[in-house]
């Protein structure tokens, strides 16, 4: 087995990387602050629960009808220009958002195509990050570019944002959609700014079209044994995530007689296990290679789920929820930096689109499911589905587990930001 080595050394603050992870930052806290308002705002225009949860429904939707074209397309561009341009568009459309809110014309159908415009938007802008970030920093540094990366995020997203909703809607409903659109801007003048040459691709041929391209990024995905076998286990995952998160307030609330304060500290520990997680994903890779990093992660999960499902006690949720945060964290980082290593420089959104289309289709499904089987086998049954899930993840990558991408450490200095400075 390929390890990574322990001289690898962390990307370089200054210039690029800077930049784009402090980007990356403002709008996770945005995007925070616009998703926990969203679902208050339906609520206030409408009581129906399948009209509510359309809205979160259009968030997943354009991941399946566009986010292979988003990948191909971010292979096809400048992923700098395209990333600050669909932020400003995005600040642009929620700003617009925030107007409609102040004025009271707001409405269940402008939710649904906020939310359905946004993702949809999304769908490039993800693909072509994923695609930047190698042209950044060095091949060997992805990892820890990565756990930094998504360490901010959840900080972020998952802890500081939360808070300022309260504060800001008790000044105006839309505040947080204003701040929103802010920290949209904010991340797009900051990726605007950075220094980098245009990429340099070979000529496409003559007639080559997007579905063509399509094709060949999930051809090259569905030939790499290592990353098809990632790709099924993250699927896997995500479909027990989704059965688990959309049933999780039942299973607190009614299976554990506890109340929302309790639900809340759920939820707080497993964004402090994410954020705990980050600082660890980069040391277990380092030791064992990221490929075994996520068959660990992903028992250490199943575990996790055994307990919850088992165990009815608040302090068992407490202990399973961090682990989940942690080796969720551990699972993240380590998959996105596999694919940035193992795809050809030219192929990267696309290899990165269909993984990510493949794996997100999961979330939906995972939620009806969840839903059905806590209906016919009882409340915690979702929690012991996705251990279920979670172990077949974590078998399909043992026959893989033996190979890796080496991350050694670098001749001179390598993690350096490839930018003008």
């Amino acid at each position: 087995m390929t390890t990574v080595t322990k001289g690898a050394s962390a990307p370089a603050w200054r210039g690029g990387f800077g930049r784009l992870w402090t980007a990356a930052v403002v709008s996770r806290f945005g995007d925070a602050l616009r998703n926990t308002a969203l679902p208050l705002v339906a609520v206030r225009l409408s009581d129906e629960p399948l009209v509510v949860a359309s809205v979160t429904a259009c968030g997943y939707v354009p991941w399946l009808l566009f986010g292979l074209l988003g990948g191909a397309v971010a292979d096809r561009v400048d992923q700098r220009r395209a990333m600050w341009a669909v932020d400003t568009v995005r600040g642009l459309l929620v700003a617009c958002f925030a107007l409609a809110v102040a004025l009271g014309h707001a409405s269940i159908p402008l939710l649904i195509a906020l939310a359905f415009s946004l993702t949809t938007l999304q769908t490039l802008f993800d693909n072509a990050s994923t695609a930047l970030l190698p042209s950044l920093v060095d091949r060997a540094a992805l990892g820890g570019a990565n756990a930094r990366l998504m360490t901010g995020q959840q900080l972020a997203g998952g802890l500081l944002a939360g808070p300022f909703v309260p504060l800001l809607l008790a000044v105006a409903a839309f505040m947080p959609f204003a701040a929103d659109a802010v920290t949209y801007l904010l991340a797009a003048a900051l990726v605007a700014s950075l220094r980098i040459p245009p990429p340099q691709r070979e000529p496409r041929p003559a007639g080559s079209t997007l579905r063509a391209e399509i094709r060949e990024g999930v051809g090259a995905l569905w030939r790499d044994r290592t990353l098809r076998a990632g790709c099924l286990a993250t699927l896997l995952c995500n479909i027990g995530m989704g059965a688990l998160i959309a049933t999780l307030v039942l299973h607190v609330t009614r299976w554990l007689h506890a109340d929302n304060a309790e639900y809340a500290a759920a939820m707080t520990a497993y964004s402090l296990g994410s954020f705990t997680g980050g600082f660890l994903a980069q040391r277990i890779a380092r030791r064992v290679g990221r490929v075994r990093a996520l068959l660990y992660g992903g028992t250490v999960q199943t575990a996790a789920l055994l307990v919850m499902g088992g165990v009815r006690h608040l302090a068992a949720l407490l202990v399973s929820m961090l682990l989940l945060g942690v080796m969720g964290m551990v699972w993240n980082v380590n998959q996105v930096t596999l694919m940035q290593q193992r795809s050809p420089e030219a192929m990267v959104g696309r290899m990165a689109s269909a993984f990510r289309t493949a794996s997100t289709s999961g979330a939906p499904i995972g939620a009806l499911l969840g839903g059905a089987v806590a209906h016919a086998f009882g409340l915690n049954g979702p929690a012991l589905l996705a251990a279920l899930l979670f172990a077949l993840a974590v078998t399909s990558l043992i026959p893989v587990s033996k190979t890796d991408v080496p991350v050694v450490a670098p001749h001179g200095d390598a993690t350096a930001a490839r930018v003008s400075r």
